[in-house]
C-alpha cells in the first residue's frame, strides 16, 4: 500500500512537469514576430508583420544580431545594421507596454543589401532584381536540401520559406517607397547637422572636425528618440570602386568616434552610409570643388510622430 501511494505520487509530479514544459514551449513559440523593419525610433523599431500589422521591438545590449551562414553557422553583427526595410526574425519576451523585448534578431545577407539600397535612397536596376530573385531562388534550393538532410528542422525550414514569399511583398513596397522616406527625409525632422572634410585620398578623422562631432553628440542626447545618421561621399578623382571604398571607410570612421568617444549607443545609430560619388555639392573641376565632395555628412534626426508634427 505504501510503495503504491509513493508510485502515485511520483506520477503527478511526472505529469505536472510535463505540463510545465509545454507552457514554456507555448510561450516560447508565441513570442516569435517575422516581418519588415519600418521605422527606428531610439532604442526601438517598429517591425511590421503580415498577420499583427505592426509590432513595438526594444533593442537592449543584450540583443543579438545575427546572419545564418549555412545550416549550424551564424555571424554576430552590430546593431546598426538593422536598418528600415530589412525583413527580420525577432525571437524575445513582450513586456508591460505589449511590446517585445529583443532577444535575438536575424536576417539574410540578401535581405541586408537591398535594405541598404533603400536606406541610401538608391532604386534597384533590372539586373539587381533578377539577382535577387535569383538569391531567392537559390535560398529556397539549399532549404529543400536542408529539409532531406535534417528532418528534425523541417517545420522551420518550412516557416522561413513561407516568410521570403511573405516578405517580398513589404521589400517592394519598401524600395518603392526608398526615394521619400529615406531621399527626402520625409518621416524625420532633421535637429542638428555637422560636415566634415578628408583630404585626398584620406580616411582618418582630423582633430579639428572632433569637438563640433562631441557637441552634435551631446545635443542628441538632449533629443527624444533621436537617431543618428552617418553618410560618407567622395569626389570624382580616381576609379569608382576607390571612391566607393573611401566614403564607406569615411563614415565609418566619423560612427566609431561618435560610439567611443561621443558615447552614442549603437541602438541609436543607423549603419554608416556609403554613397560614392552620388550628390556632389561642387563641381569636381576645381580643387577647392574636390575638397566639398570628401565630406562626412552626421544628423541628427527624429521621427515626426514622437515630434507630434
Amino acid at each position: 500500500m505504501k510503495q503504491n501511494k509513493m508510485t502515485a505520487a511520483i506520477s503527478v509530479v511526472l505529469v505536472f512537469e510535463a505540463f510545465l514544459l509545454l507552457c514554456c514551449i507555448a510561450v516560447a513559440q508565441s513570442n516569435k514576430v517575422k516581418g519588415v523593419i519600418n521605422g527606428r525610433s531610439g532604442a526601438t523599431m517598429t517591425v511590421q508583420t503580415q498577420d499583427s500589422g505592426n509590432v513595438i521591438v526594444v533593442l537592449t545590449p543584450a540583443t543579438q544580431v545575427e546572419e545564418p551562414e549555412g545550416v549550424f553557422r551564424k555571424k554576430h553583427l552590430s546593431m546598426t545594421s538593422l536598418v528600415p526595410g530589412l525583413a527580420v526574425e525577432v525571437k524575445g519576451a513582450f513586456n508591460a507596454q505589449n511590446q517585445l523585448v529583443a532577444d535575438n534578431v536575424t536576417f539574410h545577407g540578401s535581405d541586408l543589401q537591398t535594405a541598404q539600397d533603400i536606406q541610401a535612397g538608391l532604386t534597384p536596376t533590372e539586373q539587381q532584381v533578377q539577382q535577387s530573385q535569383k538569391q531567392i531562388q537559390a535560398q529556397q534550393q539549399e532549404i529543400r536540401q536542408q529539409q532531406q538532410q535534417l528532418q528534425a528542422q523541417q517545420q522551420e525550414s518550412a516557416e522561413h520559406a513561407a516568410a521570403i514569399a511573405a516578405n517580398k511583398a513589404a521589400i517592394a513596397a519598401a524600395i518603392a517607397a526608398a526615394n521619400k522616406r529615406f531621399g527626402e527625409l520625409a518621416d524625420y525632422n532633421i535637429l542638428g547637422e555637422t560636415t566634415v572634410l578628408f583630404g585626398n585620398d584620406k580616411v582618418a578623422l582630423e582633430d579639428q572636425y572632433k569637438p563640433q562631432l562631441l557637441q552634435l553628440a551631446q545635443q542628441a542626447k538632449d533629443i527624444t528618440a533621436y537617431i543618428i545618421q552617418v553618410k560618407g561621399y567622395a569626389s570624382k578623382v580616381g576609379s569608382a570602386a576607390l571612391n566607393q571604398r573611401l566614403s564607406t571607410e569615411r563614415a565609418e570612421n566619423v560612427t566609431d568616434f561618435l560610439e567611443q568617444q561621443g558615447q552614442i549607443p549603437l541602438t541609436n545609430m543607423l549603419a554608416p552610409g556609403a554613397m560614392g560619388t552620388s550628390r556632389q555639392v561642387a563641381a569636381d573641376s576645381t580643387a577647392e570643388g574636390q575638397a566639398d565632395n570628401r565630406r562626412v555628412v552626421v544628423r541628427i534626426l527624429q521621427n515626426k510622430g514622437i515630434a507630434g508634427t
